[in-house]
């Protein structure tokens, strides 16, 4: 993610879009019971409030993607199945993960918070990369590669300077600490900004499992 993009850009126009009935899986950390993540994601919609061409990320869906398994079509029932029993078994001598939030990072097409340390949560991600290998023999996607792991709290829909956004927002918000003692496998269902989400699981991290 560049630091400092001067334009911003649509996302939504600028991405193919799936059709309904049509899906993309992830692995996902999901925050919804993290109060502490949606208040700071709520001062952040809070300073962007007077600028358009931004869509927030709902509360119930702000994430942290660490993997994209792949589209719905290419994976069968017995490897969703296989994927989640793997998963739980793997993850269950993980420790849960403190990190920060805090950090702004700024894309043309999205603006987030990065969590970190990237190196406390890199387990996680060769722990998932592991197990979709194991289950559907996919290498599955990076969301960004590298991959920097990061909360998005807004994405951008129209093209307009970024310097407005910047100024609004700032570099850093106050350091929110959070525990990630989980991560759920995620359907994406149809346009990504209609926000058709369907949790397939939640898996819980070590003596949690």
């Amino acid at each position: 993610m560049s630091p400092l993009p001067k334009f911003m850009a649509d996302r939504w126009g600028r991405r193919e879009m799936l059709p309904p009935g049509k899906g993309r899986i992830y692995w996902h950390v999901l925050f919804r019971d993290h109060p502490q993540v949606r208040a700071i994601a709520s001062e952040a919609h809070r300073r962007l409030a007077g600028i358009g061409g931004l869509d927030p990320v709902p509360y119930e869906w702000l994430h942290l993607t660490t993997l994209v398994v792949g589209l719905t079509d290419d994976v069968t029932e017995e490897q969703l199945t296989a994927l989640i029993a793997e998963a739980r078994k793997r993850l269950a001598d993980m420790q849960p993960i403190n990190v920060t939030l805090g950090r702004v990072l700024y894309h043309p097409e999205a603006i987030a918070l990065e969590a970190r340390p990237t190196e406390a949560l890199a387990p996680m991600l060769d722990v998932v990369r592991a197990t979709t290998r194991a289950a559907t023999g996919c290498e599955g996607i990076l969301g960004t590669d590298p991959w920097i792991p990061h909360v998005t709290v807004a994405y951008s829909s129209a093209e307009q300077p970024a310097e407005p956004v910047i100024t609004a927002l700032g570099r850093h918000l106050p350091d929110c600490k959070v525990t990630i003692d989980h991560i759920n496998l995620v359907v994406q269902d149809g346009p990504e900004n209609l926000w058709d989400w369907r949790p397939m699981a939640t898996v819980p991290f070590s003596a949690l499992a």
